[in-house]
């Protein structure tokens, strides 16, 4: 598979054509550019929170438990990190798991509802 467009430009361009990618519901293709930003940058949160998304959307559940614990594990108060992850096991049927980051993302949003 011709990678050449998804992987072409600074990073600066890679992150503006996910974005846009994203942004038209193109999920795969943001995926595409992501993968190889995030292999790039690792330290960045944005991309890898953004290509966790990607994969969310493009039901890519399993990629996006992997990025989105990454994120978590670097930095546990990463509130929309937590929600994310909270959902993404939800889509597992994992609600075990997913109940103790969704409690800790509303937590952290000050939202401190019944659980």
């Amino acid at each position: 598979m011709d990678t050449t467009y998804y992987d072409h430009g600074t990073p600066a361009e890679r992150w503006e054509r996910a974005r846009a990618f994203f942004d038209a519901k193109d999920y795969a293709g943001a995926a595409r550019v992501l993968a190889g930003l995030v292999e790039e940058v690792p330290e960045q949160t944005a991309p890898r929170l953004l290509l966790a998304r990607a994969y969310y959307h493009s039901a890519q559940l399993r990629r996006a438990e992997a990025e989105l614990r990454t994120i978590v594990d670097r930095d546990p108060v990463e509130h929309y990190a937590r929600l994310m992850l909270g959902r993404t096991l939800e889509r597992q049927s994992r609600h075990e798991e997913a109940r103790q980051h969704l409690r800790i993302a509303s937590a952290l949003a000050g939202d401190f509802a019944e659980w």
